[in-house]
């Protein structure tokens, strides 16, 4: 749907190939999160926590090693130095770092293609219409006018994109409210499609769970901005009224800043240092800047780790419902799928010529996880029935590349078994 929603603009709109429409069921293998698109060159790459480039397309079409060593040569890619900062997004490049974002990255792939059968350009110029394509289905008044191919499809039949939110993460929910905790929701989207989805997935008592909820939250400028820059506002029929000078009381609330809410945390809480504990699935929007910024612990949820999970048999149906694994439904028979282009989304081989010794190592996207995530977990679910007083180990306690990942690292990680993954 998200393919479909930046595609139909560009042919609608912009007069790209039709064929861009069509999706062969493979193709979505081009899928990898942790990509980055060199908007200029067309070229998609997969890089190393030194910067070296480990895999690359241009387009889809994927490059040979001796391609790779001719155009990116064994040193850091040339905007690695920004990319690491962690600011990843510029009128250069595009980080592809959600499962929200990924559709897009396919299409621009396909554009590519398609831009090279019928005037082979050297330097590319549709990132301005892709830009285009998103403002049109999903700014901020998209939701209620009905604008674009993604919302008006996901309010007739919600059924068919949204999973429920299972029992034991709404009762953990309600366990650490009642254990006193202070939950919040922080959403970039606004508070109209942030209701349809929490009514769907929570129920029409959603509200319920959280003391405060801040919708249209900008993210990662909600961490990195500064009161003035971005304040708080109140919502009235979803339509922001006025900034808010300060933060006085629970409730919801849209846009704002991280300063702020620790404020009123301080408050709520009668503490100087309240801990915070953030989860989120986009290191650029969530986890970096939480950690960055405000310094929080932070969760990194992370479907990856479902990567490794041997699929359990469909005849095991049998067993009652509540014992069968973590990931109910249709996810028990193929949890996560690894993509055959890009590999492995924590290690990867070096490039280098045929009969090269191969020396692996760690991606770039795997090196975030354990310098700026506390613990990574592959669904709220995975820690729902745990004990609250239950002690994770963090990624820091003895610097470990490994020690943070819950319920175990990924087996890529592992020493030994490498050769069996990476295959």
């Amino acid at each position: 749907l998200i393919y479909d929603s930046f595609a139909q603009y560009l042919v609608m709109e912009k007069g790209y190939d039709k064929d861009l429409l069509t999706l062969a069921p493979d193709s979505l293998d081009f899928c990898c999160k942790g990509l980055v698109l060199d908007i200029e060159e067309g070229n998609f790459v997969k890089l190393a926590e030194d910067g070296t480039v480990l895999r690359a397309s241009h387009g889809t079409k994927s490059m040979t090693s001796e391609e790779i060593l001719e155009t990116y040569g064994r040193r850091e890619w040339k905007h690695f130095n920004t990319v690491s900062g962690m600011v990843s997004r510029s009128a250069k490049y595009y980080l592809y770092d959600n499962y929200f974002d990924l559709p897009g990255a396919l299409l621009c792939a396909r554009v590519v293609d398609s831009l090279d059968q019928h005037d082979g350009q050297k330097k590319y110029d549709f990132w301005k219409d892709m830009v285009a394509a998103i403002q049109h289905n999903y700014k901020i008044s998209a939701f209620k006018e009905d604008c674009g191919t993604y919302f008006p499809e996901v309010k007739n039949h919600p059924d068919k994109y949204l999973q429920r939110c299972p029992e034991s993460v709404k009762k953990w929910l309600k366990q650490l409210k009642s254990a006193g905790k202070i939950l919040l929701l922080i959403t970039s989207s606004h508070s109209d499609y942030c209701r349809l989805l929490c009514e769907h997935i929570l129920g029409n008592d959603f509200e319920e769970y959280f003391d405060i909820v801040i919708t249209n939250a900008l993210k990662p400028g909600f961490f990195s901005h500064t009161p003035n820059q971005r304040p708080f506002r109140t919502l009235e029929n979803d339509e922001e009224q006025e900034p808010l000078l300060s933060l006085d009381k629970p409730g919801w609330y849209s846009q704002g800043n991280a300063i702020q809410l620790y404020e009123l945390l301080k408050k709520m809480t009668g503490k100087l240092d309240p801990k915070v504990v953030y989860f989120g699935d986009s290191m650029h929007s969530d986890i970096f800047p939480a950690h960055h910024y405000s310094s929080w612990e932070t969760v990194f949820i992370l479907e990856e780790l479902l990567g490794d999970k041997v699929t359990v048999p469909a005849d095991t149906e049998s067993e009652p419902l509540e014992k069968k694994g973590k990931y109910e439904g249709d996810e028990l028979k193929a949890p996560y799928f690894v993509s055959k282009q890009w590999g492995s989304f924590f290690m990867d081989r070096l490039p280098g010529l045929e009969n090269a010794e191969e020396t692996l190592v760690r991606t770039w996207s795997c090196k975030c996880i354990s310098t700026y995530s506390t613990i990574a977990i592959p669904s709220l679910e995975a820690i729902a029935d745990l004990p609250l007083d239950y002690r994770f180990t963090r990624f820091s306690s003895n610097s470990s590349a490994t020690a943070g990942y819950y319920p175990s690292p990924p087996r890529a990680l592992l020493p030994n078994e490498e050769s069996v993954t990476m295959k």
